[in-house]
């Protein structure tokens, strides 16, 4: 369904039982709800699953100049609001995990557990002299292409890559661009301290975009984190080993208090 916040509508859906506590997903960057359509699949049988496309991805639609950090934050209680969520267990893979992390500080009832995969939350290049954002600017088809290939290193994936594409296809260049200086103009290392909500780090050591140093840094700042390295794993384990990551999900949410 979409959703009406302000001049945004957010496409969002709902899986599993409506009793079931709620697990609420966010992409990353300008990946879709489609980056936790396989762990959903199979994390839908036990559990209420929500996931919706943030402002810049997939279907849903907003002006450019709206994609803020506070705006993003905003979206995803509105997004629970809608769904009449009042608790949720809240993921988020890659730059995911800075709207996460916000909401959680922002509205730490609401947010009962955390689980960041691969999680980008902060950035050492400015705007002004990142590489990446000047591709997005001068080549974005080629910037994106090359994206794709350093996300997913694993072997036998050509499909996962060709969906990856299709995925992130779906943004405009405005709205990527956007999107990646919202989030290097977004570090939260300070308040990580404060985030006390049990949280699960799940992060692939052949992850070229974040790496799995970034993970351990995470896990160290929270206080109360637990980290699972994925072996061989690249930048989207939802895509590439999603019965690993909702394996990792499900033990994580039944036997930790």
């Amino acid at each position: 369904m979409f959703i009406d916040v302000g001049d945004a509508k957010l496409y969002a859906t709902s899986f599993g039982p409506r009793s079931a506590p709620a697990i609420v997903a966010i992409g990353g960057w300008i990946g879709s709800w489609e980056l936790w359509a396989e762990p959903f699949a199979l994390l839908s049988e036990r559990w209420r699953t929500i996931a919706y496309d943030h402002r810049g991805s997939g279907a849903t639609v907003a002006p450019v100049d709206s994609i803020t950090f506070a705006n993003l934050v905003t979206d995803l209680f509105a997004v629970l609001d809608a769904y009449g969520i009042e608790t949720c267990t809240l993921a988020a893979e890659s730059a995911g995990a800075q709207t996460a992390l916000g909401a959680a500080l922002r509205n730490p009832k609401r947010i009962e557990r955390l689980v960041i995969v691969d999680g980008m939350y902060h950035r050492d290049v400015p705007p002004d002299t990142d590489p990446f954002l000047a591709g997005l600017r001068k080549a974005y088809p080629v910037t994106l292409d090359r994206f794709v290939q350093r996300c997913i290193p694993e072997p036998g994936c050509e499909h996962v890559k060709r969906w990856g594409r299709q995925i992130i296809d779906r943004a405009s260049q405005d709205t990527a661009i956007a999107l990646r200086v919202v989030s290097t103009d977004t570090d939260l290392r300070g308040e990580l301290p404060k985030i006390d909500q049990p949280t699960l780090v799940i992060h692939g050591d052949a992850d070229a975009i974040v790496p799995i140093a970034r993970g351990r840094e995470l896990a160290a700042a929270l206080p109360n984190a637990r980290l699972v390295v994925l072996p061989g794993a690249g930048h989207v384990p939802t895509l590439t080993r999603p019965a690993e990551v909702a394996r990792e999900i499900e033990d994580f949410l039944l036997n930790r208090p």
